[in-house]
């Protein structure tokens, strides 16, 4: 069956190879890539080849069979690592064969999947305690990678590009290398992350070559392409890495380096539909990711997000007149409350979740723990209209706001081609909705020190960015540069997790947690207790966490993922995306985590009204 997905995909890479057609005058990269690609491409193939041969020689009673799998999926995947920039932005699907995601990807809305396959599977399973029982398991994934890589030349066939687009592929491959390659999001058991972002960035190099010295800033280009290389080459141990003096002394300023050039070149591609700004800086620039990509229905006006401030607190939009979304989402406690679970509409009773903090929620494809709302706008209406939260009455807060002066000033100026005089419930959320999207206030000690003040940050705080990024394996799943599940690099999509969250901190005798999460929304067993990774941003002032608010402190968060998650400390979570072995993290580690977390801490200058 597997083969056949593989020739299917095959079939397909050259489907779409037919039609990319380079434009008239033969690009300058296309000489120095594609023979590149032909070389590195047989290369890989040859390690596939030697991979599985060491899966073939997998022997139960001998470990040392064991050792030598490990041995060559390392060299395997530092192979693929020099062609990844290729094949991910030419040939995604190839890309996805070779190293997709070893979880259950769903297909929404079709509610389609199908078995995960690749290097990243390969290396969940030789990790398994008892990885030599699962050998057929292991020949039949390396048998879609070898037949795949076997006939992997032919992607060349009648393949052509211009030089925007493979510039375009080393800026992808940039930010896949800050995001997923020093975090070893990919090989989290192997720990070669630093090693395979070396192999990546050579690569980089490789494809640059012939661009360097076309435009004066290729010298800056080639300067810290060669500090990042390195860099990578002296400090290559993998739970020691210093990530922040990675990023901010080469990987960052090489990234500027090379959009400025690309500029000069007058190469760069539009970003008008994109969701990843290739005209900012870098990637923590506070412009890197378009906010527009994230369901907007339109370009915010100020007078749209003054009118949405006003609104935001105003108690006539529910049923009581008392409660207004300053209520549960408090500028003074960073847009959140401080409960474990905000207080319902009836002001005796508990909702049955935590209300996460506002800022940055913007940043998100779908809204709610689970996901269940696409949009800000539907997530505000449905607020609005709960009877447990707002409990508001359309016709009541409607009339209400149509006989305030004031209101109807400024909702014409807001809506200026809606009817003169008649608000909409969709109005009001869509005006709300433009406020919550400018909560993005990137001023935190963390973002000052990458804006180059080097005392904003301790050396406490530098340490537990490391361990964030690195050994905790938190940045696998906080992605940077928000530190949400917005995942890089693309950032086309919001990741949903199964980690096994208990119903109390009580690790000794845990017990398991009623919510179904996104289950209740999207009822497959891949979902059951599945919900959206939140920012880490202000997570230090905007307690308790947990969708169900039942851990009190970062410390008891941290000890949950210490011990594995929900699996880890005994409960029976057969659907746990988290990894349940223990990180291994001392209480040192674990006290440097939290307080690089502090350090995400933004100032919040909104007046409270």
């Amino acid at each position: 069956m597997r083969s056949i997905i593989s020739i299917l995909v095959l079939a397909f890479c050259c489907t779409v190879l037919v039609s990319l057609k380079a434009p008239s005058g033969a690009p300058v990269g296309y000489e120095t890539m594609v023979p590149y690609f032909r070389v590195e491409a047989k290369k890989f193939s040859e390690t596939v080849k030697g991979l599985k041969d060491a899966i073939v020689a997998i022997d139960t009673s001998d470990s040392a069979t064991l050792t030598r799998a490990r041995a060559e999926l390392r060299l395997c995947r530092l192979s693929y690592k020099k062609i990844e920039f290729f094949l991910a932005y030419f040939f995604p699907s190839s890309a996805i064969l070779y190293n997709g995601s070893p979880e259950v990807e769903v297909e929404e809305p079709f509610m389609e999947w199908e078995t995960p396959t690749g290097l990243q599977v390969i290396e969940s399973i030789l990790y398994e305690p008892a990885s030599a029982l699962l050998k057929q398991q292991l020949l039949e994934d390396v048998e879609v990678i070898s037949s795949s890589a076997s006939d992997i030349q032919s992607l060349l066939f009648n393949f052509n590009t211009n030089d925007a687009g493979i510039l375009q592929s080393i800026d992808v491959e940039l930010i896949r290398i800050y995001t997923l390659g020093i975090t070893g999001f990919d090989a989290p058991r192997l720990k070669s992350g630093i090693e395979e972002s070396y192999a990546a960035m050579t690569g980089v190099a490789a494809v640059l070559q012939p661009y360097l010295g076309l435009a004066a800033g290729g010298d800056s280009v080639k300067y810290y392409l060669a500090g990042s290389l390195q860099y990578l080459t002296n400090h290559n141990d993998f739970d020691r890495f210093n990530r922040l003096a990675f990023l901010t002394d080469y990987a960052l300023p090489l990234q500027r380096s090379l959009r400025l050039l690309i500029r000069d070149l007058k190469l760069q591609l539009s970003t008008a539909d994109s969701i990843v700004n290739n005209l900012s800086a870098n990637l923590f620039s506070t412009d890197a990711i378009h906010i527009s990509a994230f369901g907007g229905k339109q370009e915010a006006s100020k007078d749209m997000i003054g009118l949405g401030r006003k609104l935001f607190f105003e108690t006539l939009l529910s049923g009581n007149n008392k409660i207004s979304c300053a209520t549960c989402h408090n500028p003074a406690k960073h847009f959140a409350d401080g409960l474990p679970t905000s207080l319902a509409f009836n002001g005796h009773s508990n909702l049955k979740r935590n209300a996460p903090t506002l800022l940055y929620s913007a940043y998100q494809y779908e809204q709610f723990w689970e996901g269940r709302a696409k949009t800000l706008d539907e997530q505000i209406r449905s607020v609005l209209l709960n009877p447990d939260e707002m409990n508001g009455d359309e016709t009541k807060m409607i009339t209400s706001l149509e006989q305030d002066k004031d209101y109807k000033v400024l909702f014409n100026r807001a809506f200026p081609k809606a009817v003169k005089g008649q608000i909409t419930t969709g109005e009001v959320a869509t005006a709300i909705a433009a406020f919550v999207q400018t909560l993005n206030p990137r001023n935190s000690a963390f973002d000052k020190y990458l804006q180059g003040d080097r005392t904003a940050m301790s050396d406490a705080q530098i340490n537990g960015f490391n361990l964030f990024m690195g050994k905790a394996q938190c940045g696998t799943c906080h992605f940077a540069p928000l530190f949400n599940g917005l995942m890089p690099p693309a950032y086309n999509k919001t990741e949903i997790e199964v980690i096994g969250t208990p119903r109390t901190a009580n690790f000794d005798k845990p017990q398991p947690d009623t919510d179904s999460g996104r289950y209740n929304t999207v009822p497959i067993s891949f979902y059951q207790g599945a919900f959206k990774t939140p920012t880490i941003r202000n997570a230090a002032v905007t307690g308790p966490y947990m969708h169900n608010g039942s851990f009190s402190s970062l410390e008891q968060v941290l000890d949950f993922y210490n011990k594995g998650g929900g699996k880890g400390i005994g409960l029976n979570i057969g659907n746990q995306t988290l990894s349940p072995l223990p990180l291994n993290l001392t209480s040192q580690e674990m006290e440097n985590i939290i307080q690089f977390i502090e350090s995400l801490t933004d100032t919040i200058e909104l007046p409270i009204e």
